[in-house]
């Protein structure tokens, strides 16, 4: 079992926070977590999303302008 302080939104403070029993076999990586204090849920996110390119405003007119001329 793993243990960790965060903070609890039901108990409104820092808590010790422990892994469950995992069914699923994460062992004391399991992203699921449990208040001891009222036994809220709490699930660690544990992968990421790769950023995604935002086009400039001068980039995005180009663009639009490009499609024009070509129309």
């Amino acid at each position: 079992m793993s243990d960790r302080e965060l903070y609890c939104d039901t108990c409104e403070g820092v808590r010790l926070f422990e892994a469950p029993p995992c069914a699923d076999g994460h062992g004391p990586d399991c992203p699921e977590l449990a208040c001891t204090g009222c036994g809220a849920a709490l699930l660690i996110a544990t992968f990421t999303f790769p950023a995604t390119r935002l086009a400039t405003g001068a980039a995005h007119a180009s663009r639009r302008a490009s499609r024009r001329r070509a129309a």
